[in-house]
């Protein structure tokens, strides 16, 4: 599936490709609603609303993976409700595997994460993912998403790397066509980024779900 004598640096999302989505979805979409209903009296379907129609609007942009902007927002604990569901941090299939091989293999890793530090730290704390990667990023280093040019920019500086000998594994399609747009030239997404939902179809760029599938031994 992978050339992999083609490659010399392996560019990982987090959420959604490496760890499972289940957990932010989780968060995001049912405990932050429930606890923004009970803080300000609203109905859950009100809060819901509110709070959807805000990330709607924030989409794609800096403050909509920041949690400082929805701690002030909300006026709730972000980083403590992310504590709430620690149990659902978890490794995609085979995912820790894959990034042994990776490190066997003489590949260099990065973790480029649009997920705030401090949801990292967290992520990190109760799976032990940042030890099994040569250097991560937050989109928040850098000041632009990962749906950006400048991000490409600001992590060819920081971490140089030959586009045409990187691939880049990531669950969102604007963020792989921002990666195209700047020459990244081997591009795979996720078929099921959420163990709790059912896996994707019409994708827009080559997908795998379970990791043994990409690996020359798979």
């Amino acid at each position: 599936m992978i050339r992999w004598e083609t490659i010399d640096t392996v560019l990982l999302d987090m959420d959604g490709t490496l760890l499972d989505l289940h957990y932010d979805n989780t968060l995001w979409n049912q405990l932050l609603p429930t606890r923004y209903s009970e803080a300000h009296r609203l109905s859950e379907e009100a809060a819901r609303s509110h709070l959807f129609s805000h990330m709607h609007e924030h989409h794609g942009q800096l403050t909509f993976y920041c949690l400082d902007h929805w701690a002030e927002f909300t006026s709730i604990n972000i980083v403590g409700l992310h504590e709430e569901l620690v149990e659902l941090i978890r490794f995609r299939p085979n995912a820790e595997r894959f990034l042994l091989w990776l490190r066997n293999n003489g590949k260099r890793s990065l973790l480029v994460t649009n997920a705030h530090r401090d949801s990292l730290s967290v992520k990190d704390a109760h799976s032990g993912i940042v030890r099994l990667l040569d250097a991560h990023v937050s989109c928040h280093d850098y000041g632009s998403p990962k749906e950006t040019r400048a991000f490409w920019e600001s992590l060819m500086r920081e971490h140089p790397y030959d586009p045409e000998r990187t691939l880049l594994i990531d669950d969102n399609d604007s963020v792989l066509r921002a990666a195209a747009e700047f020459g990244i030239r081997h591009l795979f997404t996720v078929q099921q980024p959420d163990s709790g939902r059912a896996a994707r179809d019409g994708l827009n760029f080559p997908s795998f779900n379970d990791f043994l599938e990409i690996l020359p031994d798979g």
